[in-house]
């Protein structure tokens, strides 16, 4: 069985990777980065997500000698040319401040109408293994921002991205419906071929 390290501390991702491997057939061994607590947390320096993404996985894919996944996603809206972006996480100024984030975007975005507040969650997932081979996949959840946050599940930015075609925000969906239309998800399931590819059964 190929052990394959999933560039993350996050139970969540580890846990939602596997489900998605299993469903494909594909029976590698995931663990999370914490399985290595002697390797450092990669920078995030790059400009796009698919940069940050590559960055984590082919530290990790070095440090370790298995393929190792890692993945950088973010809010992306239209009005603001894309912003937050790769910046989604620490867009209040800290990192990982949710609540911060939101409430400033929102204060940003307040004098904008209904038809200009199209917006849409981006992931790129990249595979790396131990000799340099890399590839990167892209999943996207479209919506539009509410002006005020609903809901209680999901994180970060969730509460008030509406998805097309629903009534709901992401923070308003179960975890199965969300993984099921998930920039994340997509971007997960679009890495399977990828694995069984490069890595095998």
């Amino acid at each position: 069985m190929t052990r394959l390290i999933l560039a993350t501390r996050n139970a969540g991702k580890i846990t939602e990777l596997r489900a998605i491997l299993a469903d494909a057939g594909l029976s590698h061994e995931l663990v999370g980065a914490d399985a290595y607590p002697e390797v450092p947390d990669t920078k995030e320096t790059g400009v796009t997500f698919a940069e940050n993404a590559l960055l984590k996985a082919h530290a990790l894919a070095q440090a370790t000698g298995h393929p190792a996944v890692a993945d950088d996603s973010g809010l992306c809206v239209d009005v603001l040319g894309g912003a937050p972006g790769i910046f989604s996480a620490r867009w209040s100024g800290k990192h990982g401040d949710d609540r911060a984030n939101l409430d400033l975007l929102l204060a940003q975005l307040a004098d904008i109408g209904e038809a200009h507040r199209g917006a849409h969650f981006s992931c790129a997932a990249a595979l790396a293994l131990p000799d340099g081979t890399e590839r990167v996949v892209e999943g996207r959840l479209l919506g539009t921002l509410r002006h005020t946050p609903a809901g209680d599940g999901g994180f970060g930015y969730d509460p008030i991205l509406q998805p097309l075609g629903d009534a709901r925000t992401c923070a308003q969906l179960t975890a199965e419906e969300k993984n099921a239309i998930s920039h994340r998800g997509k971007a997960f399931r679009a890495l399977v071929p990828v694995v069984r590819d490069l890595v095998g059964q």
